[in-house]
């Protein structure tokens, strides 16, 4: 089998792989017959050099490769015909953007499997880079707080930036005494728990929090989406039935944001869900909160000064709540800043491909070179695509690809 890793297209681009050159080696020699092959590029994390370097060929052309692994997704005119690609399609939720791109895949005959629906028998995601964004995330957001109130200067992330680097720039310096709160439990919210333990920050529980306003240390606590909404008729919360009645909730989110000085928001959220902080929550004079990480950057979602997303190299903008526009990052004291990369993981590209290239191998990889005739269950399940046609688990699909 002969494997291509494809050059990233998409604007703004992406530094991560789906294979680190080591990676990438260690296949070949374990599955004699497998040849890995890398399109030339000039803006990967790894350089051109360090592929050859192991016997990776570099190539122009990977039209002779029968399955084709990128991260973000393939621009149109980059993609072969009756080729099988793996990426984050980002087109399973009917998103408008990406209609051209669904109608392209099929048109093309292509087979594509998404790495966002590789999942393991208890649907759990498999490859995912959650855990980074939550600690980059985290990062940018103090980032972010020194630069408005003058405190410090964190390093801008390069492109060979590691997680060494990121933990160690904020054990120099002094971190502010302020109240953050972490919002969700998955793996966003447990990669900036991370980072905030190895710094030293204190956590305390919800009802300490609650009580407190002053801090003599950067403290935080963890709030769950069970925390942060209620039923509008007064019954107990369950994950059932918050799950199938989302809409007969509503946010009780404001006790939090009356106590917090900022604010990680690493939750899932879903359009029908309530919205934590409207427009009003964020004119309220008793709201504290002045910066925020939205790491799950829904645009326009459940925190209402994400008016949109922002990139690597411009990662802060102001949120005016009065005129409930954008402005300048750190233009004025009573704006709120909000960092809102919704790449964040791409700041740690070299640690992040190398974490997801594992899992990759382990879920992906392996069963694929290994000579057997059993179905990788974890990849029929995020096959969207089989030969230009969509498959009968994404079937409900079809109206949008063609457009209706």
């Amino acid at each position: 089998m002969k494997i291509g890793l494809i050059k990233e297209t998409k604007t703004p681009i992406d530094n991560r792989v789906a294979l680190t050159p080591s990676q990438a080696r260690f296949l070949m020699d374990k599955f004699p017959g497998t040849e890995i092959v890398a399109e030339t590029s000039d803006v990967r994390t790894y350089s051109d050099d360090e592929y050859t370097a192991l016997g990776i060929n570099i190539v122009n052309d990977l039209s002779d490769c029968d399955v084709l692994f990128g991260i973000k997704e393939a621009t149109i005119d980059s993609i072969i015909p009756n080729k099988h690609y793996f990426f984050f399609g980002h087109i399973a939720k009917m998103q408008e953007y990406n209609r051209p791109l669904i109608k392209a895949m099929i048109n093309k005959e292509i087979t594509f499997s998404d790495y966002e629906y590789l999942v393991d028998s208890d649907g759990k995601r498999v490859c995912a880079f959650g855990w980074w964004a939550g600690v980059v995330g985290v990062y940018y957001t103090l980032r972010g707080y020194g630069l408005k109130h003058k405190l410090y200067e964190l390093p801008k992330p390069d492109l060979r930036f590691t997680i060494k680097q990121l933990l160690d720039s904020l054990k120099n310096i002094e971190l502010p005494k302020v109240k953050l709160l972490v919002t969700g439990a998955g793996r966003v919210s447990q990669g900036a728990q991370y980072v905030l333990d190895e710094i030293g920050a204190k956590k305390i529980d919800e009802n300490e929090y609650l009580s407190i306003d002053n801090v003599n240390a950067l403290t935080y606590c963890v709030a769950d989406v069970n925390r942060l909404v209620k039923r509008k008729d007064g019954k107990d919360f369950t994950w059932s039935d918050f799950s199938k009645n989302a809409a007969e909730y509503e946010s009780d989110f404001i006790k939090f944001a009356k106590k917090t000085d900022v604010l990680i928001s690493a939750h899932f959220w879903a359009p029908d869900a309530p919205v934590y902080l409207g427009e009003e929550d964020l004119r309220r004079e008793d709201l504290r909160i002045k910066m925020i990480g939205d790491v799950t950057c829904d645009i326009m979602g459940s925190i209402k000064s994400t008016v949109r997303s922002s990139t690597h190299d411009k990662p802060y903008f102001d949120y005016n709540p009065i005129t409930e526009k954008e402005e300048e990052a750190f233009s004025s004291d009573n704006n709120i800043t909000v960092m809102a990369v919704d790449t964040c993981p791409n700041a740690l590209a070299l640690d992040a491909s190398e974490y997801f290239g594992d899992m990759l191998t382990e879920h992906v990889f392996k069963p694929m070179l290994t000579n057997s005739s059993e179905k990788n269950l974890v990849v029929e399940g995020a096959t969207i695509i089989r030969n230009g046609k969509l498959t009968s688990n994404y079937s409900y699909l079809e109206n949008f690809a063609k457009g209706v």
